[in-house]
């Protein structure tokens, strides 16, 4: 069998066994990122255009965060459990291929939130979109940099060390990462955090690609979510490559 003949099979197992769980999680995700772009808006009294085009860039992070960083970490902690990594070993192919195919997956499931509070904060709130040639490169990037990362730690630690970090990284991805409002809200010493951790990295990627003429990412971006993905992939197969 070639590299092609593997993936497919790969793809196969993986989308049966996990077909129920992604649609539930897709339309689970479509409501969460809606309710980001209108439900936020509550909270700030006669919100303007940058507060909007914030919120409106920020969920499609958001997004993306959740599904890397805190749904998968909960699948990879659940196959370990009921012993369906092992399984996974047993299969003639590249731990490379294995990952491949789970990451198209996890792609999938995102788009359609992505698109959906895309149209629903353009129609409500008219945020100023100017959306960038950049933006499936950019929306490619921060997905398997999060995907990536999120496979990293969840291999690598036990189910239960790995679901309270996905807690955790949801909680502060909501309230205190610069998502959805500017860096300079946040303490000093969290700023320099969050230029080594990736979501803001995330979080400027997209604001650049969605809204070109309000935002710009640097090229430190860049690099940071790229070393990130590299880490956690490159993890993710050493992990699966033990015996």
């Amino acid at each position: 069998m070639n590299i092609l003949s593997h993936y497919k099979y790969v793809f196969q197992m993986q989308f049966f066994r996990n077909s129920g769980f992604l649609v539930f999680m897709a339309l689970i995700q479509i409501l969460i990122s809606i309710g980001i772009v209108i439900g936020f808006t509550y909270l700030i009294p006669n919100p303007d255009t940058k507060t909007i085009l914030f919120l409106a860039t920020g969920a499609p992070t958001i997004i993306l965060i959740m599904t890397g960083l805190v749904i998968l970490p909960q699948q990879v902690g659940t196959s370990k459990s009921d012993g369906y990594m092992e399984f996974m070993r047993t299969w003639p192919v590249k731990r490379s291929v294995i990952l491949g195919a789970d990451t198209i997956l996890w792609l999938f499931i995102t788009v359609p939130s992505i698109v959906v509070s895309a149209i629903v904060a353009h129609l409500m709130f008219s945020p100023g979109y100017d959306i960038s040639w950049t933006v499936v490169p950019a929306l490619l990037m921060i997905a398997l940099t999060s995907i990536g990362v999120g496979y990293g730690f969840s291999y690598l630690l036990s189910p239960t060390t790995s679901l309270s970090i996905s807690q955790i990284v949801v909680f502060g991805a909501l309230m205190f990462s610069p998502v959805n409002f500017p860096m300079d809200r946040l303490p000093e010493w969290l700023q320099t955090l969050h230029e080594i951790l990736p979501i803001y990295s995330m979080a400027e990627v997209m604001r650049a690609s969605l809204a070109a003429s309000t935002f710009d990412a640097s090229i430190g971006n860049y690099i940071n979510l790229f070393i990130w993905c590299v880490l956690g992939y490159g993890g993710a197969v050493f992990i699966l490559n033990k015996n």
